[in-house]
């Protein structure tokens, strides 16, 4: 696609990253195994940004209006939805269960940065060979075993989510205070399109499986 609309090949990979695992960290993480430069990492960040902030709205009103159940939200929005944060938003406004599973598959989704990774250094050439592992994953794992092994934890650990969702409530309000007018300029029209056509794509074919195969 990005070849047929004419957009740059490390730019077009970046969005199509991006949109394929995990948002900003797929594109900070793919952006040195493929030697990207700055121009081409803030187009593919302003397109995946953009499209979190579409998402934290439009996606808790369709799985309403759809009478999605919360396992059925939280894994489609953990599958269409690009950042973990702008997962995690979507997921805690419709309710508890569905922020479980959103979270939980999104961070397996994220694993995927990996052997991209790998499979980019030889897509273009680099043979540097430097990944970017997710440490995030590995911090969500060790939550849980603490949690769940260690009984001190267990009994602070709802100070602990508190307090992470008050800090996820000032992450949203950050993003949304980043939209500009600015950003949108800076993104353009083709790599948009490209980004708004895989997500399409995405979250119709990941709801089409929740509502009809899951």
């Amino acid at each position: 696609m990005g070849k047929w609309l004419g957009i740059e090949k490390k730019t077009s990979y970046l969005i199509s990253a991006g949109t394929a695992i995990c948002g900003g960290s797929a594109i900070a993480a793919i952006s040195p195994v493929i030697k990207a430069e700055e121009k081409q990492i803030s187009v593919a960040l302003g397109c995946v940004f953009i499209l979190n902030s579409v998402a934290l709205f439009i996606f808790p009103v369709i799985g309403h209006h759809l009478h999605l159940s919360q396992s059925q939200f939280g894994l489609w929005c953990a599958i269409a939805i690009h950042d973990t944060s702008s997962v995690v938003g979507a997921a805690s406004k419709y309710g508890p269960h569905a922020l479980e599973v959103a979270t939980t598959v999104k961070l397996a989704r994220a694993l995927w940065i990996i052997p991209v990774a790998f499979l980019s250094t030889f897509i273009f050439n680099n043979k540097s060979k430097k990944i970017s592992v997710p440490y995030f994953i590995g911090l969500f794992v060790l939550a849980m075993i603490t949690n769940t092994y260690i009984h001190a934890v267990a009994g602070i650990s709802h100070y602990m989510v508190a307090a992470a969702k008050a800090g996820l409530t000032l992450t949203l309000f950050l993003i949304g205070a980043g939209l500009s007018r600015q950003v949108l300029a800076a993104v353009g029209l083709k790599p948009m399109i490209q980004a708004i056509v895989l997500w399409i794509a995405i979250s119709g074919s990941a709801l089409y499986a929740v509502m009809h195969l899951a």
